[in-house]
Formats: C-alpha cells, sequence, structure tokens
C-alpha cells in the first residue's frame, strides 16, 4: 500500500512535465508562424516599396530624355534612334512593374533594368547636351560667316560706286574739248566755188573751224563728233535721216555727224555742213559739239 502511494505522486509529475512540453511546443509553434507571417509581410511590403521606387525612377529618367528633347529635330538619325530605343525600354519596364505580386527574380532583374537604363539615359543626355553645344558653335559661325559676308557684300558694292564713280570721272577726263572754235558761212556760185558772206539770204552752208585741247588720257584715235546746229528762234535744225546719241546722261538728236582723227598734236578740224531746206534765216545761231558722251563745247555766229 506504501509503495502505490508513493507511486502516485511520481506519475502524477511526469504528466505535468509532459503538459509543460506540449505546451511549450504550441507556443513556440505559434511564435514560428508569427515570425513567417511577419517576415511574408515585409517582404510583400519591401516589394510593393521597391516597385513604387522603381516607377518614380522611370518617370524621372522618362522626364529627363523629354527634357533634353529639345532639338530633337535637329538630332541625327543615330540620335533619334537611341531616343526611340531608350523610350521603348521604358515603356517595357512600366509593363513589368504593373504586374501583380513580382518573384524576387523578376524583381532583382527589373532593378538590373533600371540600373543599365540610368546609365543609358545619361550617357544619351550627355551627347544631347554636346550635340546642343556644337549647333550653338555652328549657328554662332554661321551667324559670324553671314555678318562676314554681309560687311564683305557692302565692301563690294561701295568699292563697285568708286569704280563706277571713278570710271565715270576718268570717262570725264578722257573726253575731248574744244581748244578754240569759230563759224564762217558760206554761199555756193554756179562754178562750185565757195565765198564766205555774213548775209543769211545767199548762205547755204557753214564751216565750223575748232581745236581740240590737248588731253594725255584721250584716246588717239578716230572720235565720233555730234553736231547741234539751234535757230535764231531755238528750234534744233534736223534733216531726214538726222538720228540720236547719248551725251551728259541724255538722249539728244544731232543735226550731222562726223569724225575726226584726234592725235594731240594741236591739229585744226573743219565740219562742214550744208543747210536743208528752208534756208538760213536773219539773227544768231548756236553751233553745239559733243564726243565721247560730253560736250566738247560750243560756238555761235551771226547772219544778218
Amino acid at each position: 500500500m506504501e509503495n502505490q502511494a508513493g507511486q502516485t505522486p511520481k506519475k502524477n509529475s511526469n504528466v505535468i512535465y509532459f503538459l509543460i512540453v506540449v505546451v511549450l511546443a504550441l507556443l513556440g509553434t505559434d511564435v514560428y508562424l508569427y515570425l513567417q507571417k511577419n517576415k511574408s509581410d515585409t517582404k510583400i511590403v519591401y516589394q510593393d516599396d521597391e516597385k513604387n521606387r522603381l516607377k518614380i525612377e522611370l518617370d524621372s529618367l522618362e522626364a529627363q530624355i523629354e527634357q533634353v528633347n529639345t532639338g530633337k529635330a535637329k538630332m541625327s538619325t543615330e540620335m533619334r534612334a537611341k531616343n526611340d530605343s531608350l523610350q521603348s525600354k521604358i515603356k517595357v519596364l512600366r509593363q513589368e512593374l504593373a504586374k501583380g505580386k513580382l518573384t524576387a527574380a523578376e524583381l532583382g532583374k527589373a532593378q538590373e533594368d533600371v540600373k543599365q537604363l540610368r546609365y543609358f539615359v545619361t550617357k544619351y543626355t550627355a551627347d544631347i547636351e554636346e550635340l546642343k553645344k556644337q549647333n550653338t558653335s555652328l549657328t554662332t559661325e554661321r551667324d559670324t560667316l553671314k555678318t562676314n559676308l554681309a560687311t564683305v557684300s557692302d565692301k563690294a558694292t561701295t568699292l563697285q560706286k568708286q569704280n563706277q564713280d571713278l570710271d565715270s570721272k576718268v570717262k570725264i577726263a578722257q573726253a575731248l574739248k574744244i581748244g578754240s572754235a569759230n563759224v564762217v558761212a558760206y554761199k555756193i556760185k554756179s562754178s562750185g566755188k565757195e565765198v564766205d558772206v555774213t548775209r543769211a539770204s545767199p548762205a547755204k552752208k557753214i564751216k565750223i573751224n575748232f581745236t581740240v585741247a590737248s588731253n594725255t588720257l584721250a584716246d588717239k584715235a578716230l572720235h565720233d563728233v555730234y553736231v547741234r546746229v539751234i535757230d535764231p528762234t531755238g528750234n534744233l535744225i534736223t534733216a531726214g535721216d538726222s538720228g540720236t546719241f547719248t551725251a551728259d546722261g541724255q538722249d539728244l538728236q544731232y543735226t550731222y555727224k562726223t569724225s575726226i582723227d584726234f592725235k594731240d598734236d594741236g591739229s585744226g578740224y573743219t565740219i562742214d555742213w550744208v543747210n536743208p531746206a528752208p534756208p538760213f534765216q536773219k539773227g544768231t545761231y548756236t553751233v553745239l559739239l559733243y564726243s565721247d558722251g560730253s560736250t566738247m563745247g560750243k560756238t555761235s555766229f551771226s547772219l544778218k
């Protein structure tokens, strides 16, 4: 009896120990499950945060690309291809990140892709900035060239005008000028002999006698001489075949045209001119001579 009573307390103690172990095991299981759940929740939260971070970075990279694309129209074909490639990569990454839950491998790949994309965008931005600098430099050089061309053009215009002015001055300096001149009227007898007269009624022709002032610039050659005879009433006397010429910037009609051989040796010249009908009238006539595009000089004569 004493032996049985001594075994009962020992048995009860074993049961209690067993229960304690069971309780501890249950508590350990609960703690393990809690930790695993917490770890899983933390992992999900981490993935969501990382996805959001990657999306924000993609937004930043896309904005960076748009900012440097201001001069896209001036890009080379290669630069436009790079731009399109980067835009395509961003679009693909956005689609990947828009999926539901990403595995650790997918998230890692996305992180690596964004890292590479950041490198390419940075390089692309640097290339665009360099291209803009080159374009700015070229624009400056172009504007400088335009300014230089305008300056050269202005100088050329000025020189052309100066040359024209000089040419005009040379032509004026080369033009023949009368040294001395006089006019004598003549009547023509039936025998053909010419007799000088001072009355209008018998006069049939005039002789214009003149010398040419020395001119070392003038060509020693034949020079056309145009004669204009103005009657006492102020009218130009012309024949039916009279033409026109240009002198002193004007188109003029002439009375008579001839030429002289200028040698710059002081020689005298005579121009004979027969008056067409009607005959001479009383009064003073003016005779003007022209050559080389300018007036040589003038003289006059009177008939009674």
